[in-house]
């Protein structure tokens, strides 16, 4: 397992509710908790993943969603087996609507 952690520049939220746990661990897939954090600015993510190396993919595809989503004020916890690209930018979307109530 690999641990990765990173601190993106983010809009804030435009509205907490309880934290949010959306997908499935298994193979080829993930699943992301979300919770309020401390920094209104800043969305922070950890990830544990089984896919080693893949750093510099991970940094792009959770830049890409904290630049296009209002995260700031945001924790986020992933726990990866493997999951594509396309797959965590979904259930990071799933997960955020979740957060803000949407799932309601």
């Amino acid at each position: 397992m690999e641990t990765l952690n990173f601190c993106f520049d983010s809009a804030p939220v435009l509205k907490g509710a309880s934290p949010a746990l959306c997908g499935v661990v298994g193979s080829g897939n993930l699943e992301i908790l979300i919770k309020t954090g401390i920094e209104p600015a800043a969305c922070r993510v950890c990830i544990k993943t089984s896919a080693r190396g893949f750093g510099e993919t991970w940094q792009a595809v959770l830049g890409s969603f904290a630049a296009s989503h209002a995260a700031g004020g945001t924790v986020i916890a992933i726990n990866d087996m493997g999951a594509t690209p396309a797959v965590v930018t979904l259930r990071l979307a799933q997960a955020l609507a979740e957060y803000q109530g949407g799932g309601q």
